[in-house]
């Protein structure tokens, strides 16, 4: 360490102060709810090479508190005061995530020496593209999800090239949207420098260079004592997306976290191919990407709430991402709603350090967040399109409490936009908001209760995406006892004669009066149900998070209000007796969707696909895929895990097709034992 720790913990704290302001800066001038209320948007204050040292931690999202700047940094070797650069392509560095996301940065010189970069993304409410809003899971290739801004430089010398606010203007649905939220990106990096210098100013150059470095030095060390910390192992989960497409069939994400003294090795080996589909996660390959990082960042936060947040933490992670699956998509693959498959990662990271650690880390997050936007019109004709979600699901019950009601630990800490917000900026009435009784899974410590949602919009010709529509099917896994969540529903006309479910829809036209109600999926449950005490039980019911039937069927409380202490209490020890002998002994609890899937698609049938898959040519992958799913049905697997069935199912593909290799050698046996 080259400074004292005392004068290290106040530049931190003069660094988060600077990093606040920039997020205060953009949030208060932003011009789009999903900016300034939903607050997806990211700060950052880095390196010369451009690692995060400093990001907010009480505003926008917080999966990026590890982003790497570097990969579009270095493209520039020129960089002058006044300067700004921006992307929003998601393959040139791998920075940006998909099209949505403008990253800005900025470089901060002190006495005419370049010293370190300020930066900063939002997601625009709609960048053009195909569909309103830009995302959707039927999109098949990036160029459809909006313009795409190569690494390129906005400013020179403080003077702004209007030339991509001409492009931005001309290919957007609400320009003047767009141009408003640009503006207080500007905003908020040249906060970012102002404030970065007076830092030096009072520290001097070389206290401030040495401290961003010994603050990534101490992250990592706090991180690598964490891990320490974790008996060395493989630790393997896979969880899964309800759709690969619309539509179509699950879509599996594997990890395996091989512990090993301080390192942590992330192997994605196992995971599904890339899709037809706009869920693939733009990786290309960076073993320390935002979007694999954020799951191992939540562990860490998880096992020590002290530790440092920043690109330091994630140093001794290794990531093992084949190319051409889901976590590691080649061009021009889609990747508009990458979020959804970002979300499963993190659950599956999260579950495999629960095998390594089952008393310390909790149950999924309800996960599965419906990011709503509606395009309509006003009475005058002018059309408006905004954000009125997030609508999700709550955090998982853990070793100590219960979930957080209604907001899922997973997802970024979006922040809900307020009724009054959503029905003065949007013609649409908000005519039900609250939680989802009985959707938290039942546990010991009880699973947050799901978000719900129900508007009605007026115009002829509204249009609502409901982007990462997930966890209709796939509902989130209880851990040590507790059970899964409920699933997720969207509706259009709830209660009407013409009722729609709509499952995993995210696009949804509608006319003048229909009403679409979305609930978000519960969170697991930790621990048996039956311990849960009785007079938790009872406060759930009187608060509305479970029903009597619930308290009875998942907990054995007899409810009975009439009784002095509000339960029969011969009841529910006869009840709970009868729940303890049927308790699961399995460390997770998944939910009927899962375990129906999981009967026709063992571990085995698995590993014979991802052999096969990763022998053919990836722009075969996703066809082969979906022929063999299609040839197996919903036939349930043999004693034998079933294996040769996939094997079968290929090779009657392979001798109809002659660009599929033939079976693996690694598959022998197991083709022999198919034939």
């Amino acid at each position: 360490m080259r400074i004292d720790t005392a004068t290290l913990q106040v530049l931190a704290n003069h660094c988060a102060a600077a990093a606040e302001a920039m997020g205060y800066t953009l949030m208060r001038t932003a011009y789009s709810t999903f900016v300034k209320e939903t607050e997806d948007f990211s700060c950052q204050v880095m390196t010369l090479a451009g690692e995060t040292v400093a990001s907010p931690m009480s505003m926008g999202a917080t999966w990026y508190t590890g982003l790497d700047y570097g990969p579009v940094i270095e493209r520039f070797d020129d960089y002058r005061p006044g300067d700004v650069y921006c992307t929003n392509d998601p393959y040139s560095g791998f920075v940006a995530t998909h099209p949505p996301d403008l990253h800005m940065w900025m470089p901060v010189f002190h006495g005419g020496e370049l010293v370190c970069f300020v930066g900063n993304h939002i997601h625009n409410t709609d960048i053009g593209g195909a569909v309103p809003a830009s995302l959707s899971r039927t999109l098949t290739e990036v160029h459809q999800e909006g313009i795409r801004i190569p690494p390129m430089r906005l400013m020179r010398d403080g003077v702004l090239n209007t030339d991509v606010l001409d492009v931005m203007n001309l290919n957007v649905r609400v320009p003047e949207q767009n141009i408003g939220d640009f503006n207080a990106q500007l905003s908020c990096v040249i906060t970012g420098e102002r404030k970065v210098r007076a830092i030096i100013e009072r520290f001097g150059l070389e206290t401030f260079r040495d401290g961003l470095h010994d603050l990534l030095d101490y992250a990592e060390a706090q991180a690598r004592a964490v891990i320490a910390s974790i008996p060395d192992g493989d630790y393997t989960f896979a969880d899964y997306a309800d759709e690969d497409a619309a539509g179509g069939y699950p879509a599996r994400i594997c990890v395996t976290a091989r512990i090993r003294g301080d390192e942590v090795t992330l192997d994605f080996t196992g995971t599904d191919p890339q899709l037809a589909s706009s869920l693939n996660m733009p990786t290309g390959g960076r073993q320390r990407h935002s979007l694999i990082t954020v799951g191992l960042i939540y562990v860490l936060k998880a096992l020590d709430p002290t530790i440092t947040l920043n690109s330091g933490s994630v140093r001794n992670l290794t990531s093992v991402l084949p190319e051409g699956t889901v976590v590691n998509c080649t061009f021009p693959a889609a990747v508009g709603m990458r979020s959804l498959l970002s979300n499963v990662t993190q659950t599956v990271i999260i579950g495999a350090f629960g095998r390594a650690l089952p008393d310390r880390l909790p149950a999924s997050p309800g996960s599965g967040l419906s990011l709503l936007n509606v395009r309509t019109a006003t009475r005058e004709g002018r059309t408006v399109m905004a954000s009125i979600g997030p609508v999700g699901g709550g955090a998982g019950g853990g070793p100590y409490a219960d979930g957080a009601e209604g907001s899922g630990a997973n997802m970024s800490f979006l922040k809900n936009t307020p009724v009054e917000i959503n029905e003065a900026e949007v013609p649409v009435r908000i005519r039900k908001y609250g939680l989802v009784p009985d959707s938290g899974g039942a546990g010991r410590w009880r699973g947050g209760s799901a978000l719900m949602m129900e508007f009605q919009t007026f115009s002829p010709g509204a249009m609502v995406t409901a982007r990462n529509r997930d966890r209709s099917l796939m509902s989130a896994w209880g851990t040590a006892g507790g059970r899964a969540g409920a699933p997720s529903r969207f509706v259009r006309n709830p209660g009407q004669p013409d009722a729609e479910e709509l499952g995993n829809t995210d696009i949804v036209h509608l006319e003048p009066g229909d009403i679409l109600l979305l609930e978000g999926p519960g969170a697991g449950g930790y621990g048996p149900p039956h311990e849960r005490p009785v007079e938790s039980v009872l406060a759930d019911v009187r608060r509305g998070f479970i029903s009597p039937g619930s308290a009875r069927a998942d907990y054995g409380v007899a409810v009975d209000p009439a009784r002095p202490d509000g339960h029969d209490t011969a009841e529910t020890a006869r009840l709970r007796a009868g729940l303890a002998q049927t308790a699961s002994t399995g460390h997770f609890g998944h939910g009927e969707g899962r375990l129906a899937f999981e009967r026709v698609w063992t571990e085995a049938r698995y590993a014979a696909l991802t052999t096969l898959l990763a022998a053919v040519p990836i722009t075969w992958r996703y066809f082969v895929k979906h022929r063999i799913f299609k040839a197996l049905g919903s036939d349930e697997a043999g004693p034998d895990g079933g294996a040769h069935d996939v094997v079968a199912a290929y090779e009657a593909l392979a001798t109809r097709f002659a660009d599929l290799p033939p079976v693996p050698a690694a598959l022998h046996p197991v083709h022999a034992a198919a034939k």
